[in-house]
């Protein structure tokens, strides 16, 4: 338990530091982009066509864009150990009322995307695992290798011309029903599938091929009650490693499948916030980001101990 703790103490203490560590990356970012801060804002708040050198100072001093970077930065700091992340330079409202309205689009998608993949790839993986070299595993190879080399807006194209203007099955994009979900998702796993079919392939090979796989088998195990009682366990632990990675990706890597679709969640939200300046807005994402890849981490790493507890072992050492 002593060891588990610790585990769990070291993920906290490094989802804080690379938390914060993001975040002062985006504000440094942000402000060393070219243009007038405040202009851009002034711009996203009432058009380019009305925006005024005035409206530019008044927002400027509003807002504080006027005082030195150091103390802007400080203060956001001061504010964030309190547990406030201040509010949204375009819209004025709290940030985290902001990311949370929007993360919850992208959590909800990105789960159902993310199982939607291996519920598609581990019997593939598996069934190429256990047959390498044979027609299942090169079929696999070549559908793993045609996805990878097609990026995911062109495979949601695809099945936007497909399954909404051609067969007219699926709304095209918005995000009103659960019908609205059905090509994003799909377009998300089938991009993960890509690379998570030889994972899950190639630990089957490398656990079926163990010495105590073969000891199994000479017990008398047929190789499937064999991998049944001792592979699974043993294939499940580098899979689990990279599903998280995979997941970690989700929350991150969203926007170009938000853009497409049109989904209201993070990437739509930072795309805007970018084009806008929304240095708060923008860290605030960044914070989350940072605090959610090490809470998937420290995830896997309890799956990884309960799955081999040898590690446990080590971690007390």
């Amino acid at each position: 338990m002593n060891a588990v703790l610790r585990v769990i103490m070291l993920r906290i203490g490094q989802a804080l530091a690379t938390a914060a560590v993001l975040a002062s990356l985006c504000f440094a970012f942000v402000h060393a982009l070219p243009g007038d801060l405040a202009l851009r804002v002034a711009a996203a708040r009432v058009g380019d066509e009305r925006v005024t050198p005035e409206t530019a100072d008044r927002i400027r001093r509003e807002e504080g864009l006027d005082r030195p970077l150091i103390v802007q930065y400080g203060q956001w700091m001061g504010n964030l150990a309190q547990g406030d992340l201040g509010r949204s330079l375009l819209s004025g409202k709290p940030v985290t009322e902001e990311l949370a309205y929007h993360a919850r689009f992208t959590l909800q998608l990105g789960l159902i995307g993310w199982l939607l993949s291996y519920l598609i790839a581990l019997p593939l993986g598996i069934l190429a695992g256990f047959r390498p070299g044979g027609m299942i595993d090169r079929a696999t190879d070549a559908l793993a290798v045609t996805l990878a080399s097609l990026p995911s807006f062109l495979v949601g194209i695809g099945l936007i011309t497909l399954f909404a203007l051609t067969l007219r099955w699926l709304p095209p994009a918005g995000f009103r029903t659960g019908a609205h979900m059905v090509l994003p998702a799909f377009t998300l796993a089938l991009s993960l599938v890509a690379f998570s079919i030889p994972v899950i392939r190639n630990a089957v090979v490398e656990v079926r091929s163990a010495f105590f796989m073969t000891y199994a088998r000479v017990k008398g195990l047929t190789t499937a009650a064999a991998f049944r009682h001792h592979g699974v366990r043993n294939a499940a632990i580098p899979v689990v490693t990279y599903a998280a990675l995979q997941f970690a990706f989700v929350i991150d890597g969203f926007v170009v499948i938000e853009t497409l679709f049109n989904c209201p969640g993070l990437g739509e939200l930072l795309v805007k916030a970018l084009i806008a300046r929304d240095v708060p807005i923008i860290m605030g994402a960044g914070l989350i980001v940072g605090f959610a890849f090490a809470v998937v981490s420290l995830m896997a790493d309890l799956v990884r101990l309960w799955l081999d507890p040898r590690g446990l072992a080590e971690a007390r050492a």
